[in-house]
């Protein structure tokens, strides 16, 4: 009899122990975001990231894509928290389309947009401004730059061209790219002559240069805005207010970004 009384208390123990396992794995899982975000915020936000994690114990796994195509998997459903978009106007799409949680937003960032060559490029210091020739500096080469029918860098590139009445000339040249990431790519691999991409692109990629910057008033303000997404967990609001903190506004500095708000600590 106190054989099996002893078992028991055993077996007790180690259902206990199970069960209490099962429940610090849940806790884990549910202690985790998702962030959905532009593609030209990748290393700073890791970087954000590992140190959010390392305050709260909260992990965070971003996926890095065009605003464009985030705003869309949003809009079909994709599970997200927070949504980082390039550009103002995938943010007001998925506003729209009831994907985002209304009072969230912060228009967090700026950014700049440049011409960039490969780092070994004969393509020095280059002058942009009216009647600017791209189509001849590229000669029988390509441009590199997001898709500029939707990805924001593109459609801040042609709106620049435009502007500078080079668009015309210039446009059959262009290598399109799911997001600007990946045109910035197509250039440190020498596949495109120059590339347009943004100043913090151009920053952590030791293989290309940056050869002009195109004048601020050549194209929209380059804005990132923040928000939650319409099924956000609740803790999602303590990893935005950690995004808009001090801490990261040092890091978002560190990578070329500018701050559009004061920090929240």
């Amino acid at each position: 009899m106190r054989y099996a009384v002893r078992l028991l208390a055993v077996a007790c123990v180690m259902i206990a122990a199970l069960l209490s396992a099962s429940a610090q794995e849940k806790s884990a899982q549910e202690k985790s975001l998702t962030v959905f975000a532009a593609a030209s915020l990748k290393n700073a936000l890791d970087d954000i990231n590992t140190a959010y994690t390392a305050k709260t114990g909260v992990t965070v796994a971003a996926s890095y894509a065009a605003s464009s195509v985030l705003a869309k998997q949003l809009e079909q459903g994709a599970p997200a928290d927070l949504f980082a978009s390039a550009d103002i106007e995938w943010m007001e799409y998925a506003t729209q389309k009831k994907s985002i949680k209304d009072g969230t937003r912060v228009d967090l960032l700026g950014n700049k947009l440049v011409l960039i060559a490969p780092k070994d490029s004969e393509a020095s210091s280059i002058q942009i401004g009216s009647g600017f020739d791209l189509a001849k500096l590229v000669g029988d080469g390509k441009i590199a730059t997001g898709d500029v029918s939707s990805v924001p860098a593109g459609k801040y590139a042609k709106a620049a061209l435009e502007k500078l009445g080079a668009w015309n000339a210039a446009q059959s040249k262009f290598a399109m790219a799911e997001n600007v990431r990946a045109a910035l790519t197509l250039v440190a691999r020498k596949e495109a002559v120059l590339g347009i991409v943004y100043e913090t692109d151009a920053k952590v990629e030791p293989g290309v240069k940056v050869v002009a910057s195109f004048p601020q008033d050549s194209y929209p303000p380059v804005i990132y805005p923040f928000a939650l997404t319409a099924t956000a967990k609740p803790e999602t609001s303590d990893y935005l207010t950690f995004v808009r903190s001090a801490a990261a506004k040092t890091i978002f500095e560190k990578y070329g970004f500018t701050v559009l708000i004061r920090p929240t600590s």
